[in-house]
This record gives structure tokens, sequence and C-alpha cells, in this order.
């Protein structure tokens, strides 16, 4: 048996349901199809360059149909765990050095991120096996295989390289005003005192609001004007339903659209490019303060620190809706100063046009999607989460239910 059919039978034994066939489709593998196999077609040196050869493949097929690099990066850990990181960062890099033509910068930026470095054919193989041995490196092989193979289609957010079609959105710019959001949200996470954390991550919202105003001002009168993109930011377990509406809460501050895909881990935020580079920004932020606070929350809880899922989902949850609830309020309250100052006539309908542009962008990528409710199950939690957001408001009962664009 050559390498391919020893590849695609193990594939194909993985994915079913009968341990003892899969496992020994995998030791026909390891040894190359036995003793009579070696030096030729199915040897152990053909099924590595064979193994490495479909995962290549299987990435490129992947691009067309939406995926990042970073996106598959996320799934094979939410899925295989994080073991498989080095194989997969080897079969990004052989996918990368098998393009004959320039690919985008955002492209290699994401490459770059996952340390996917092309060492060339004779070592791409040991290097995805660093720190294991083969047969634990074959395994991962056919199980990411599997994996990548069976990925449904997502939204393409950018042309992957090689393909057709206009950008949607240059990168974000303002660089100077995003290092000061950066230098703001630093401080909110370093305090140990939430009132200071939420003036600090008001103030970042504000620069970022005033930015954003005068980036849609500048783009109106533009010959070549930004179009809405999209980005995808991890919503993992545990409390992945939390961490989603803590990013539907940014998006929606910074005039943006969330869908969370929660059963591939994500949710893909839709909007202009300086509202996109906010929204990364604030999230990742606001996400270690929420789990900060959630810690000291616990510990201050009556009956001590012992940890209840309850709890922290409802702390979490109240969280993401009261900060959510500041960061409109800042944007709303420099929008009226921006309006004062350039007038309604021509901010208003730059803002109307441009919430147009992203709501369309959202209805064409995201046709069916749904609504999914969030359950809060603990007062305690919800009042706690909501103190840790905004201390001079201390929120009584909580509510039942919470709409959340979901599933699709």
């Amino acid at each position: 048996m050559d390498a391919d059919a020893l590849i695609t039978a193990a594939v194909a034994a993985v994915r079913g349901s009968d341990v003892r066939d899969a496992e020994r489709k995998l030791d026909l593998l390891v040894v190359g199809g036995g003793p009579a196999g070696v030096g030729d077609d199915g040897g152990p040196a053909a099924v590595d360059a064979a193994l490495r050869d479909r995962l290549v493949a299987a990435l490129a097929r992947l691009w067309p149909r939406g995926w990042q690099p970073t996106d598959v990066a996320r799934i094979v850990t939410r899925r295989l765990g994080a073991r498989p990181g080095r194989l997969l960062a080897d079969a990004l890099a052989a996918d990368r050095a098998a393009r004959p033509g320039p690919v985008p910068q955002w492209w290699d930026d994401q490459l770059t991120s996952l340390d996917a470095r092309f060492r060339g054919d004779d070592d791409a193989g040991r290097a995805g096996r660093e720190g294991t041995d083969r047969i634990t490196a074959l395994r991962d092989g056919v199980e990411m295989l599997a994996l990548l193979t069976g990925l449904p289609p997502v939204a393409v957010l950018r042309p992957p390289p090689g393909g057709s079609g206009g950008a949607t959105g240059s990168g974000p710019s303002g660089s100077r005003v995003l290092d000061r959001v950066r230098a703001l949200l630093a401080k909110a996470e370093s305090t140990t005192f939430p009132a200071e954390a939420e003036a600090f991550t008001g103030k970042a919202q504000e620069l970022i609001a005033r930015h954003s105003l005068e980036q849609a001002l500048v783009e109106a009168t533009a010959a070549h004007p930004d179009r809405p993109g999209g980005i995808r930011i991890g919503t993992d377990a545990p409390y992945a339903g939390a961490k989603a509406l803590l990013v539907q809460e940014v998006a929606t501050a910074n005039r943006c659209e969330s869908v969370w895909s929660d059963d591939l881990g994500f949710a893909t935020v839709l909007g202009f490019p300086a509202d996109l580079a906010a929204v990364e920004l604030l999230h990742t932020s606001l996400l270690v303060q929420a789990t900060a606070a959630m810690l000291r929350g616990r510990r201050e809880r009556r009956g001590g620190g012992r940890r209840t899922r309850a709890y922290d989902e409802a702390f979490l949850h109240a969280f993401a809706q009261r900060i959510g609830e500041r960061l409109r309020a800042a944007t709303e309250e420099a929008s009226r100063q921006a309006t004062a100052a350039a007038g309604p006539d021509r901010l208003l309908p730059v803002l109307a046009a441009r919430s147009d542009a992203v709501r369309e962008r959202m209805d064409t990528l995201f046709p069916g999607a749904t609504r999914a409710r969030l359950n809060v199950r603990d007062v305690e939690g919800w009042q706690s989460g909501t103190a840790a957001a905004d201390r001079a408001s201390l929120a009584g009962d909580a509510p039942a239910n919470r709409p959340l664009p979901g599933r699709r």
C-alpha cells in the first residue's frame, strides 16, 4: 500500500467510531505498511513526506473558504490541544513557501505571529516533531488532517493570497492615537482599584470614539474610501458565551456588528478598519480586567472563594453589559461634541451611511444569523460583576435572559 493510501485509510479510521481499527491503521502508518514497504512508496520517509503534502494541500483548500492562518491555529488548539501547534506552523510555512507570488502583508504578519518559518524540505518533518517522537507526530498529523478536511466554510473577510476581489478596508490608521489608547488600557489593567480602571478605560474609549469620528469625516471625501472589513476574536471555554457578550458590547459601542460562531470558538466583528482596531484593543484589555475582577469577587463573596460556574458566568455577563453601557455613553458624548463642532448636516449623514454599510456587510456574510439567549442564574454573581464594572451603581435582580447574535 502506498503512502497516500495509508494516510487516507488512517484519516478515515480516525473519523470513525471503531477505536481498534483506528489504532491498526495508525500502526500501519507508523511502519510505512510493514517491513516490505520500507524504502518503497509506502516506506516511513514516503509517509512523512506525503503527510506533510496532504496537510499543505488541506490548508490551501481552506483559504478560499474564508479561513485565515490564525483561525486555523485557533481551531487546531481548541479541538486537538497545544501540542500539534508546531506541526501546523511547519505546514503553514510550507504552504507559504509554495506560493510564487507576493502575499498581503497581513497574511505574513499572521504567519510571523504563529512562528511559521520555512525550514527547508530536510528539516520540515523534524521541526514538526520537536519535543515529540515520530509516532506521536504522525498521530497528531493524521488527527489534524482529519480536522482540516472537515472544516466548514466561514465568511471571507479578506481575499486570501492569490484571490480576486477588492480589499475590504485598509489597515488601521492613527497609530499615535492607538498608542495612547494602549497606554491607558495598560494602566487600567495594572491598577487594583476598580474605579481607577474604569476611568482609564473610559478615557481610552473617548479617544477611540473621537478618532473614529475624525476618520469618518476624512473618509467621506476620500477618492478611495475604506469599506467595512472584519476580524475574528476567540471565545473559547470556559464561559464562551460571556466572552462573546463582551465582544458584542465592545463592538456595539464602536459602531460594529458581532456574530458569535460558538461551535467554532470565535466571534466575527464587522466594521470599518479604525473601529475594528479599537475593538481588538479594548476587548483584549477588558477581558483581562474582567477576569481579574471576577477572581477578586470570588474571594470576597459570601462563603469564601469557592468557585461556582453559575457565579462566574453571571459575574462576566454583568461586567460585559455594564462596561458596554459605559463605553456607549463615552461614544455618545464624543459624538455630541463632534456634531456640535462639525455641524449635524455634515457628520450625521456620514455616520448613517457607515452604519448602513456595516449592516449591509453583515446581511451579506451572515444572512442566516439568529439570536441565542444567555441565561444568568446567579444573582450574587450578577451584582458583583456589575459592581466591578461600575462601583457607583449596584444592580438589583439579574435579568433572566440576554439576547445575543449567535449560531450560524
